[in-house]
Parts: C-alpha cells; sequence; structure tokens
C-alpha cells in the first residue's frame, strides 16, 4: 500500500470509530504494517494539522468536525459503490432503480479519470433486475412516512390468506433478495412486526404521526433482535 492511501486509511478508521481511542496495534493490524510504521503516519497526520489526539499506548482519536473532500475515493470504494448501485437497480423499486442508474453516472463523471473504467467498465457485477409485479404500494411515498413517522393503514393477508386491518408505525424498509418488508409497530398486534409487501392488499397514507421518532422506534425494535 503506497504511503499516501495508508494515510488516508487511518483517517477513515479513525473516523469510522468515532469518539472511542483506537490504538496503534489495531490500526497496523488492519491496514497489514507495523506499529513503529503507524506510529510515524500519525506523526506525519498531527504534522499537517489533522485534528488527532491520543498518544502510544493509550490510543487515538479524530475530531469531529474534520472531513476530507467527499470524492477522495480508493479503488475499494469506487467498486463498493458500484456494486450497492447495480443492486439497487436490480432489487429496489422503480424510482430507487432510476436513481441507482443516476448515481453510477454521476459517480463516473466525478471520480478521476483513472478510476473511470471502475464505473464504466466494472469488474463487479449483481444479476439483473428480476421480473416484478406491480407494486401494491406507493414504496417512494412508504419511505417518506418511514421518515416523518406517519402511521399506515394496512389490508393485509397472511400466508395463509386471511386478511386483517392493521394500523403501523412504519420505521423501516428491508430489502433481502427479491422480496421486499416494511418493519413496524403494529397496533393491532401490540408488538413488531414485519409485512410482506407483496401481501399487502390495499393501503392508506394517513397524515397523523405517531408519538415516538422513527430513529427511536427503530433502536428499540434492534434491541429486540
Amino acid at each position: 500500500m503506497r504511503r499516501a492511501d495508508r494515510l488516508f486509511q487511518i483517517i477513515q478508521l479513525l473516523r469510522r470509530q468515532q469518539r472511542k481511542p483506537v490504538t496503534a496495534d489495531a490500526i497496523a493490524d488492519e491496514l497489514e504494517t507495523s506499529k513503529r510504521t503507524i506510529y510515524r503516519d500519525i506523526a506525519t497526520l498531527m504534522a499537517q494539522r489533522v485534528p488527532i489526539r491520543g498518544e502510544a499506548g493509550i490510543g487515538y482519536v479524530l475530531d469531529s468536525g474534520f472531513d476530507l473532500p467527499p470524492l477522495m475515493l480508493t479503488t475499494d470504494e469506487v467498486e463498493a459503490a458500484v456494486l450497492g448501485a447495480q443492486w439497487v437497480k436490480a432489487q429496489g423499486d422503480r424510482v430507487l432503480a432510476r436513481a441507482a442508474d443516476d448515481l453510477i453516472a454521476k459517480l463516473a463523471a466525478t471520480v478521476p479519470e483513472g478510476m473511470r473504467d471502475l464505473v464504466l467498465e466494472p469488474v463487479v457485477a449483481t444479476p439483473p433486475r428480476w421480473d416484478e409485479a406491480p407494486e401494491p404500494v406507493d414504496m417512494t411515498q412508504l419511505r417518506l412516512w418511514c421518515r416523518k413517522g406517519f402511521k399506515l393503514d394496512l389490508d393485509y393477508g397472511d400466508a395463509e390468506g386471511r386478511r386483517t386491518r392493521r394500523t403501523i408505525w412504519p420505521f423501516l424498509i428491508g430489502y433481502r433478495d427479491a422480496l421486499r418488508m416494511v418493519f413496524a409497530w403494529c397496533e393491532l398486534r401490540q408488538d413488531f412486526r414485519s409485512f410482506r409487501i407483496d401481501r399487502i392488499a390495499d393501503a392508506t397514507f394517513r397524515e397523523e404521526r405517531y408519538p415516538y421518532r422513527p430513529a427511536a422506534l427503530q433502536s428499540r425494535w434492534r434491541k429486540t433482535l
């Protein structure tokens, strides 16, 4: 790894850990180099006024507010972005699929010329878009309702075809292969539930907030997993 790339990766690693100190040993292990090299690199970054705090034997922290130009991407990061966009194009709803196409075009237009082939002629790929039935729910509005924390009324069928009316508090949409799900608090069951999008017969978007922030509700749900 070139030294310039290693310095960039040290900043990325510290930024990823936020305020948790990271030891030179941990950095050296991830970057597959020696601890002495990391000490020299940290000293170089500090001399270049990168706001790193800490010392040998304790760990290092990158002060909040520091950032790098957003398009200083590594080869792996470009390929990760392209692969992710390909997956969304194949598996996401139609609006997200168009957005994924736009993202790839913007990425190709903004990365350095030497990296453009990574976007236009990628060596990573996902399967093509699967044949999908018409969407029973406006997925763009469903994403908006998840962000706003609004309630949703569903006419929902289970695996046996039994239908129930549900009022749910949606907070997350999950994508699993060709299956889409909305995760929510269900007023009927008084518990967290997941609902397959393809089993929703009808949906009414209510402009009524539920009593929690979506992020807080999602955090509660994750603790039950």
